[in-house]
């Protein structure tokens, strides 16, 4: 089993001046600790339960940019990018001149949006739920346009590139790896089958199913379902001084027997660092060869 440190929130002691530098030590340490990748939330504004819309939020891709620069073999990723916060060639771009700049270390985390209560505040796009996992569908596609060899232009219901041009190609081989975040199984793990590398499905009761019904997606389209990375999302909380680490091996035990590849999620207090340090020194350690 690999492991993702996501990073949902950044209202940490000493404000907005000190959290440049609590945030290059959280990702160097996080490195160091053998996490394999690092993710933030594309919201503008943080969300419940984690906090109030009015605690300090990055923009994910700037802040993805940022830890490029300090950090050098985590991948790097949203989870997830709302489809309707950027047209999907700028999507695409972004993506690419992450991955180049990070050496090739950028993976595309991407989703249908949800949070409409943002999107109002900042006047940002947010149609109905049935044009945006129309636009996921067309934005997945271009982005797979870009970074082939097809520079021709798109025609979609809500897209129209007259070009998809992108230059620089992405340094990824055969490209930038796609994830697509969430569980619903009419659209959503559809769409995991039909163009993503990885999936990403919250750590619940209805895991097995949601698991189920990706296969069945995958055996109507002929895709295979093993070529799918299984990651699952969940919050450890190791306890303060390390006293629910037993119990979060065995339940990521089980994780790995039902065929999740990555546990991937935020720590309780990882500004504190010592959720890091008891990370390397007991989780990671005994889930290596699961």
């Amino acid at each position: 089993m690999r492991f993702g440190l996501h990073i949902p929130n950044f209202t940490w002691a000493g404000g907005p001046d000190a959290l440049r530098g609590r945030l290059v030590d959280i990702a160097k340490a996080a490195e160091d600790a053998g996490y394999d990748r690092i993710s933030v939330m594309d919201h503008v504004w943080q969300i419940a339960p984690l906090g109030h819309p009015e605690n300090e939020m990055l923009e994910a891709y700037t802040t993805l940019g940022f830890l490029a620069g300090q950090t050098q073999r985590v991948e790097l990723l949203a989870m997830v990018t709302a489809v309707v916060y950027r047209d999907p060639g700028l999507l695409a771009k972004a993506v690419t001149t992450l991955d180049v700049l990070s050496g090739g270390r950028a993976v595309l985390g991407i989703g249908a949006a949800w949070n409409e209560e943002e999107s109002r505040g900042l006047g940002l796009f947010f149609p109905s739920t049935k044009e945006r996992f129309e636009r996921l569908e067309e934005a997945l596609q271009i982005v797979l346009q870009m970074w082939s060899d097809d520079e021709g232009p798109y025609e979609g219901k809500h897209y129209r590139l007259a070009r998809t041009l992108s230059s620089p190609q992405p340094l990824s081989r055969p490209r930038p790896p796609i994830l697509i975040g969430g569980s619903g199984e009419r659209k959503t793990l559809r769409l995991v089958a039909q163009y993503a590398d990885s999936c990403n499905i919250f750590d619940t009761p209805e895991l097995p199913r949601k698991l189920d019904v990706l296969r069945e997606h995958c055996e109507r389209l002929g895709r295979d379902y093993d070529e799918i990375e299984k990651t699952a999302q969940l919050r450890f909380d190791l306890g303060p001084d390390g006293e629910h680490v037993d119990r979060l091996i065995d339940h990521l035990h089980e994780l790995a027997d039902l065929g999740i590849e990555v546990a991937h999620g935020g720590l309780k207090d990882v500004e504190s660092m010592r959720p890091l340090e008891l990370m390397a020194e007991r989780v990671i350690p005994a889930l290596q060869d699961s």
